[in-house]
């Protein structure tokens, strides 16, 4: 399975400096793990993560570990969705 996860900047936006390092190191982890397949900065504000290879409830119990998520500075929605076509170049996502 595929997921996409969107970070979207809630109200406590103004700490998001404080717990920079923690989520960046979260991020890292993510793709350490060999979970995660890409990440960036949303132009609206916030991020968004591309992830597989998880069961929705581990990606859902790894998203809760987010510092940023933890301290409420994002909220998350993980998507999961089945890739039926990809460039070539991408298809062991369809193994």
């Amino acid at each position: 399975m595929m997921f996409v996860i969107t970070l979207k900047f809630s109200d406590n936006k103004s700490n998001a400096a404080q717990f920079m390092d923690a989520h960046k190191q979260w991020i890292k982890s993510g793709f350490d793990d060999g979970v995660f397949l890409l990440s960036g900065s949303l132009h609206s504000g916030g991020g968004v993560v591309v992830a597989h290879n998880y069961s929705l409830e581990e990606l859902q119990n790894r998203v809760d570990l987010d510092p940023f998520v933890k301290e409420n500075i994002v909220t998350a929605q993980v998507m999961e969705f089945t890739p039926a076509k990809t460039d070539p170049r991408l298809n062991f996502l369809l193994e």
